[in-house]
């Protein structure tokens, strides 16, 4: 249990400066002090019904402390991380052997209207992030922040220029690679005011930019020369004129052989474009995404999460009802074709379909392709002194087209009713293709679910509430050929492959209640009750408890959690299953 103590220090240390500080009676001259810290820490016990390993640590946990001191134009911090060890489900490199802890962040950094220059560590993002996007996303142990230096330059008003030099953190060190950049970004509007009358009416906004990334690392690989210097440029524009706007970027990568793409010499593109339309009552939302050969990593050995470059998002709907993550779309980085549209209208109060609180009605529709590719065709441009690189390091595909290979599509719609003042319903269905080939598990097939989600809730006055969720998950799998046509046996009957013990159709259902805006209590259940293995038609009943005192949280929870993948944004890692108790503790200051 001795692994418990580092926690237990690391909370008291910041409950500490939670109690004690107070910005209010420091001097002005001496400038102040912020930030936030959160503990996060879970028991485990063997549970083989569901999966759950035994750990010999008993108790595992994650934990950050966040400090920022700022007077006038300066700033700097510093963030001290711990994994004693880390909790199942993070890559085993945050805790290493034996649990590690340190300060992995710190920064200092001078602003004013003209220009902004930081050393140390920093996020950015250029553009929509296709060749660049340094960023942290703490729930999948994502953290790919530059240690270096980075200036940003205002020289007038609607102009902005960065640049940027450094290296990528990898868990507790930086990798090997350099990377540079810079990106320029020009508001039209602004830009052309400061010399002559704005070019463009008042209600026209236009903005254009274009950004340039390198990344640098020896060659060390005794049989392939591979390039030591990987460019990638983009070029953007965004449109807003009147209830339209307009968002579009295309990216270039050049050739990047790595062991996330077989060590592929095909160069990288990318485009992003998204469309929207808003008036009283109604939002259009149209996106299309394509892809191919774009993952870029500051290491050409680094996979998973690993010192990512870029951010690739799933142009599929971020759905926040349980069932419906069950089998979340993750972007395949080497190439996919998708779309996605949702469509929000809002029947006005006192209408037919409105009521006398009104009825907001959401649908969606996404859908994803891979490429259609050929491999082993001849390359004239390979150099004969070279001859480490064959045919079989490229392949041809047609970027812009759907190809025959499915990977997902849903089709989802939501209706959200006040009833009265104190009743609130929302009802959904969403009928899903997963490729789970292509996604998660290599030769498995397709999963085809139609998902029923069922929210109600009541408030008793202004501080007390009670919301109930009933949700139904039933899903057909289906083996599949590679071009994704259902196979049959002689017979003609669908050919349904080896399940595992988290398929088959479930029920999900909660129950919470809110006491405002200091207790939040709930119970919730998922039951896997269509399992192809009896032994394995097993409960997932688990319980929270939430205590909320100004800025700080605790949430205290116990029970059995699914093994499966956590998505953010088309982002994912797995997550084991797990039997025991979670504790949460966080808080700003």
């Amino acid at each position: 249990m001795n692994r418990l103590y580092p926690s237990i220090a690391f909370t008291l240390l910041a409950v500490g400066i939670l109690l004690f500080h107070a910005p209010e009676t420091s001097a002005q001259d001496l400038g102040g002090i912020s930030g936030n810290f959160q503990l996060d820490a879970q028991t485990y016990k063997a549970d083989s019904l569901i999966g759950a390993l035994a750990v010999p640590e008993k108790v595992r946990s994650n934990g950050f402390l966040n400090l920022t001191y700022s007077k006038g134009n300066f700033s700097a911090g510093i963030r001290y991380e711990m994994y004693m060890k880390e909790i199942l489900g993070f890559d085993p490199k945050w805790g290493g052997e034996n649990g590690q802890s340190g300060i992995t962040y710190r920064y200092a950094k001078y602003a004013n209207e003209d220009y902004e220059l930081t050393v140390g560590n920093f996020y950015e993002q250029f553009g929509n992030g296709l060749i660049f996007r340094s960023y942290e996303e703490r729930g999948l142990g994502l953290d790919n922040a530059i240690d270096g230096a980075k200036v940003k330059l205002t020289p007038v008003p609607g102009l902005q220029i960065t640049g940027l030099v450094g290296k990528q953190r990898t868990f507790f060190t930086t990798g090997p690679g350099i990377v540079r950049g810079g990106d320029i970004d020009l508001g039209l509007n602004e830009f052309s005011t400061n010399f002559m009358n704005s070019l463009l009416p008042s209600n026209l906004q236009v903005r254009i930019g274009g950004s340039l990334l390198s990344k640098y690392q020896a060659n060390d690989d005794p049989t392939y020369n591979l390039p030591e210097n990987v460019m990638a440029w983009a070029a953007r524009m965004s449109i807003i004129a009147g209830e339209f706007s307009l968002n579009g970027e295309y990216a270039h990568k050049c050739a990047d052989p790595s062991a996330a793409n077989g060590l592929n010499f095909n160069e990288g593109k990318a485009l992003f474009v998204s469309a929207s339309f808003s008036t009283r009552g109604l939002g259009i939302n149209l996106s299309l995404k394509a892809l191919d050969n774009m993952d870029f990593r500051s290491d050409r050995n680094a996979q998973l999460t690993n010192l990512t470059l870029n951010y690739l998002p799933a142009i599929t709907k971020q759905y926040l009802y349980r069932v419906n993550t069950l089998y979340p779309y993750a972007t395949q980085n080497n190439g996919e074709i998708g779309m996605q549209a949702d469509i929000f209208y809002s029947f006005e109060k006192g209408s037919f379909l409105g009521g006398q609180y009104g009825t907001t009605v959401t649908l969606n529709y996404s859908r994803v392709h891979g490429l259609d590719t050929v491999h082993n065709i001849p390359f004239t441009h390979i150099s004969d002194q070279d001859t480490t690189i064959n045919n079989d390091m490229f392949y041809s595909s047609e970027f812009l087209k759907f190809g025959k290979r499915k990977y997902f599509e849903d089709i989802g719609i939501e209706i959200s009713k006040q009833w009265t003042k104190h009743f609130k319903t929302n009802f959904g269905y969403m009928n899903q293709y997963f490729n789970k080939s292509v996604v998660q598990t290599p030769g498995y097939g397709v999963v085809k679910a139609n998902i029923f989600v069922s929210e109600f809730i009541y408030s008793f006055g202004s501080n007390q509430a009670l919301r109930l969720e009933l949700q139904h998950l039933g899903a057909k799998h289906v083996a599949v050929d590679d071009e994704g046509n259902e196979l049959t046996d002689s017979s003609g009957a669908a050919i349904v492959p080896q399940l595992d013990g988290n398929n088959g159709n479930w029920a999900y259902g909660l129950l919470e209640y809110t006491f405002a805006p200091t207790w939040f209590v709930s119970v919730f259940d998922e039951y896997n009750y269509d399992n192809s293995d009896p032994d394995h038609r097993l409960h997932y009943l688990s319980g929270n408890v939430i205590w909320v005192k100004d800025a700080l949280i605790i949430s205290l929870g116990y029970g059995r959690v699914r093994g499966g993948i956590l998505c953010v944004g088309g982002v994912c890692r797995p997550v084991p299953a797990s039997n025991g108790f979670s504790i949460s503790i966080s808080s700003t200051f």
